[in-house]
Formats: structure tokens, sequence, C-alpha cells
């Protein structure tokens, strides 16, 4: 019988996540915390490597998982300059842009090196899978007002994909042969478009809506006059668009089921401010139609938010006359991992080679 054992590897800020696959059925799900204090004492985020893979040694003999198990490793794919959809082979070339050359500091950067050095160990390849920086948007997309300004692909890869993939399965038809919007509804906000098989259109948190966290697209004079008002530093703009904006900035949550208790108890501005959210979603979604001439399929809801009966209802109000609306809920990155570089183990996909 075939080895289908995966190890999937998914850092964040302040965490890193690991699971263990068998084929496609999770055996279980680990996530190691990282205090502030700790992640002090590391002047870059590449310099983590080594403490982060040791704890996730240690997490696997925890489990009773001997490294050497193992099939294939998997890890987050981290800022790389833009790469296609899919697999793609770790090699020393990738691990390299991400540690000297990224395109973002971001602790996904080190997803591929950690799966390369644990994968090393025991003589297996180790993959990533619809990287942050997939860009596959027609040209004719970049375009924006300004020369030099350009419509940046960076968002919510991993989880859309799975989705819209998850969609074509349960539906029985065939992904590079249909136009799916997706829409990930989380702290972010994002909406891309999948048309025969590529995305081919993406807006994210700085051109679409506003979330929970994120400010989105907003009015480009009054966002320069604050830049320029003396009140605040490049760092704190950041922050009000990317960490303090949205929800945060109205109510000082981004926890949805706050903001909807207080909708329901009555509270006025909470309504106001949570329907606006729910139309601007809808309006991104109309937005990206015209790129297909308005031949959508399916538009698909995914990440946490599409658990909010409310806040989905208001979209397909909406957006509904667009298209078909399914909903698959969750933010299902380590599945999609690991279901990415099984298809690869399976021969069902081929991995692409970062060059």
């Amino acid at each position: 019988m075939t080895n289908e054992k995966i190890l999937v590897i998914n850092p964040g800020s302040t965490s890193t996540k690991i699971a263990v696959y068998q084929a496609d059925e999770q055996q279980w799900i680990e996530s190691i915390s990282h205090s502030l204090e700790e992640l002090k004492a590391y002047t870059t985020i590449y310099d983590q490597l080594e403490m982060r893979k040791s704890l996730i040694e240690t997490c696997l003999t925890a489990h009773g998982d001997e490294l050497s198990s193992f099939a294939a490793i998997v890890g987050r794919g981290g800022a790389l300059p833009p790469v296609k959809t899919g697999a793609y082979e770790v090699n020393d070339r990738m691990v390299d842009t991400l540690r000297f050359h990224p395109v973002d500091q971001h602790a996904s950067n080190l997803g591929a090196g950690i799966a390369y050095e644990l994968a090393k160990q025991i003589g297996v390849k180790a993959y990533i899978y619809d990287a942050i920086t997939v860009d596959e948007m027609t040209e004719v997309n970049k375009i924006t007002g300004l020369k030099g300004v350009r419509v940046p692909a960076k968002g919510h890869n991993l989880n859309t994909r799975a989705a819209a993939l998850k969609l074509c399965a349960d539906k029985g038809i065939d992904y590079n042969k249909v136009n799916i919007i997706v829409a990930h509804l989380g702290g972010g906000i994002t909406v891309n478009l999948h048309s025969n098989g590529q995305i081919i259109d993406f807006f994210n948190d700085e051109i679409g809506t506003f979330a929970p966290e994120r400010a989105g697209g907003l009015p480009t004079y009054a966002l320069v006059d604050m830049c320029y008002s003396g009140n605040y530093t490049k760092e704190e703009m950041m922050k009000n668009l990317q960490r303090k904006g949205g929800m945060i900035s109205y109510f000082g949550t981004a926890d949805m089921r706050e903001v909807e208790k207080m909708v329901g108890e009555g509270n006025k501005e909470a309504e106001l401010v949570f329907e606006a959210m729910a139309l601007n979603t809808a309006k991104t979604i109309a937005r990206i139609a015209p790129s297909v001439d308005g031949k959508v399929d399916y538009i698909v809801l995914t990440g946490g938010l599409a658990y909010s009966d409310i806040f989905v209802n208001s979209i397909k109000k909406h957006a509904g006359f667009i298209g078909p609306i399914e909903i698959i809920p969750g933010e299902n990155e380590m599945k999609a991992l690991a279901e990415g570089t099984l298809r690869v183990l399976r021969g069902e996909e081929k991995a692409r080679i970062y060059e």
C-alpha cells in the first residue's frame, strides 16, 4: 500500500499549527504557541526556524509519530515573488528567496524552510501549495489609474481555491471549465475570480470591502490628508488600515458575534455598519463579475464569517442576481495543504519547480 501520510505545517505570527493526515483524513492537529517575549529574542522571522522546527519534532514525539513515517511534508507558501496556483516542490532557491528576498516579512515565509529541513532528514520531498502570492491575474485587471501602481493579487488563495475545488467536486463539474467567484470572509475579506482553472482577478483588502479588522478601499483624497496630517507615523497608518480598521475602528472588536449581539440589542450604529459591510462585500462581488462578462456559474462564500446566517443572507439578498450562491464555511487551510499534497503523491497533479 502506498504511503500517504502527510505532515502539514502552517506558521503564524505567534503560533505554528501542525497537523497529521493519513490520506485525506486528519489524524490530529495542534497549535504550538509562541509568546511575544520568546519571539523578541529573534532579529528576523527566519531566525525562528530552528526553534519552531525543534518544537514541531517534540510535538510529533509526544503524539507518537516518527518523522520517518511521513511520505511528504507540506508548508504554508510564503511571500515569494508571483507564482502559479498549485504545488511547488521546495528547493534551495525557494528557501533562499524566502530567507533573503521575500516580497514581505511574514511568518508564513518559514513554512517552506521548516518543511524542507525536516524532509531532508528523512529523504522525502517538501512542498508548498497555493502560496499567498499566487498571481494569475490577466494584465488588463492589474491596471490602475496611476501608472506604476498595480492591483495586487496577494490574498487568501489557499482557502478560496480549496473552496472552489470542493464546490466543483461536490457538483461534479470541471474546475477548468467554469467561472466561480469566491469571497473569503474573515478578519480580512477578499474576493477573487476563478475562470477556466486560473484566478484571473482579485480584490483584496487594499481595494475591496472593509472587514472586521481591515479598513478596505478608502476615499483616496481623505486618506492622503490623514497620511500628511502629522498625526500619524507610517507604522500607525498601516495599523489603522490592517489591524485597527473595519469593525475594530467602530466598536473596538473584530469578533462579529459581539457585533451581531449589539445588533440584536437594538444598537442602530452596529446595525448600520454591519449591513454596510455585507453590502460592500456584495458590491465587491458585483465588481469582479464583468471580468467574465457576467457569465458567473457560482458564487462561493467561505471563511469564518460564512457561519453567520445574518451576514450571509444579506450578501445573498444583494448579490444573488449575479449567480447561485453556495456556502462553504470555515478556514480550511490545513486540509487544503494536505489535499493538494495528496494529489501530487497520487500523480493527479504535477508539482512545479521553483526557478
